[in-house]
């Protein structure tokens, strides 16, 4: 199994500019075009467009980063609606392929936007559905996106012909050398507006608000994300729509620690409980679990809830609740009390020096190491 960053040649910081000019490297290098049609390079050509098609979008970089190709085969990650358009784009017109865009329809997309989501525990472990208001620029209600008054309309630029493109020819001592940018007359539009919609300037696109109902997954966490495809700024004159990123941010809950799907929590029991043992009802994320402590825990021992943490993202399974005992000592007593604990001083053991390796590494150690148990 291929390791994406490595068939590339990048570093797994590598940023997307970094990631296209890579593959256009290699991908040059092993095309069935510049080969003979090699069936070897085009099996090698195959696989670094794969690579390029997953880490091109953050959303699938995100999984593979986080699970590997398994990851990208059983959907896990948290991101919705993955882009697999043509990754051969990037070489324009090289082996007379265009890229999505095309010539002649210069229409920009829209920027994507980034709206925050604060989730509770509770939305982690059943998932979740939320109707978010964002504001971003649509489609203009009186030029319909044209960015022409109405009555009025669009003409192809005279400067490229519609294109959107110019061609700038220089002479050096290699030869002639030939570079395409946007249209100065039309800004790339390939069209020219005479007329301005009044109340979008020409722009096409004027600032509203829509309501957009987003779906979480159960298992999610801060560091996850979601993408709604479609739903960002609308493009000017007509261009398509950007993205939404949904950033998901989840809340502490008073009393829990979470690690994956593993939640900690700290209870405490008396002297007397931890010495006899005890059934003690323990606060979940759901509820209440009975959960027995056996006679002679230890403050700080661990004790584990079976099956009652947080789903693992993309399946059904629970984590577990893993308990930390801690022993409470009354800072006051009743005399009765009193007379007891004088009487429980002639008859008990005296502390051992030194608990073995109760405290050794400290208690998030413990904790780590609880974890790793399973």
């Amino acid at each position: 199994m291929s390791d994406y960053y490595q068939l590339l040649g990048v570093s797994r910081g590598a940023s997307a500019d970094e990631i296209k000019k890579a593959y256009r490297q290699v991908a040059l290098k092993f095309h069935p075009d510049r080969n003979e049609g090699s069936k070897e390079s085009e099996e090698r050509f195959k696989e670094v467009t794969r690579a390029y098609e997953v880490l091109r979008d953050p959303d699938q970089r995100s999984v593979y980063d986080r699970y590997g190709e398994e990851g990208l085969a059983r959907g896990a990650g948290g991101a919705q609606g993955f882009d697999f358009s043509d990754p051969l784009e990037v070489f324009g017109d090289l082996f007379g392929r265009q890229g999505r865009r095309g010539r002649g329809q210069g229409k920009e997309r829209g920027q994507s936007l980034q709206v925050s989501l604060r989730l509770t525990l509770a939305d982690v472990l059943k998932g979740a559905k939320r109707t978010l208001k964002v504001q971003a620029l649509d489609t203009c209600g009186l030029c319909a996106g044209s960015g022409a008054e109405p009555g009025t309309a669009a003409h192809t630029c005279t400067t490229c012909g519609g294109t959107g493109e110019e061609q700038l020819v220089q002479r050096s001592v290699f030869g002639q050398l030939v570079s395409v940018q946007p249209c100065r007359a039309c800004r790339g539009q390939g069209q020219v507006i005479d007329t301005p919609c009044r109340r979008c300037r020409g722009e096409g696109r004027e600032r509203g608000e829509s309501e957009v109902e987003v779906e979480i997954p159960s298992g999610v966490s801060s560091e996850n994300y979601i993408t709604v495809r479609g739903r960002g700024n609308a493009g000017p004159r007509g261009g398509a729509r950007g993205d939404l990123v949904v950033l998901l941010e989840v809340e502490d809950e008073p009393g829990f620690f979470r690690d994956g799907s593993e939640l900690l929590y700290e209870l405490p029991v008396t002297a007397s409980q931890a010495a006899l043992g005890d059934e003690i009802d323990v606060p979940t994320v759901d509820g209440v679990a009975r959960l027995r402590v056996p006679a002679g825990t230890q403050s700080g021992e661990l004790l584990r809830l079976r099956g009652q943490g947080l789903p693992e993202l993309g399946t059904t399974r629970r984590g577990d609740q893993v308990v930390r005992v801690v022993v409470w000592v009354p800072d006051r007593l009743s005399p009765e009390q009193e007379g007891i604990y004088r009487q429980l001083m002639v008859v008990e053991d005296p502390a051992p020096e030194r608990i073995a390796d109760a405290d050794r590494g400290g208690f998030w150690s413990r904790v780590k190491e609880a974890f790793r148990a399973g």
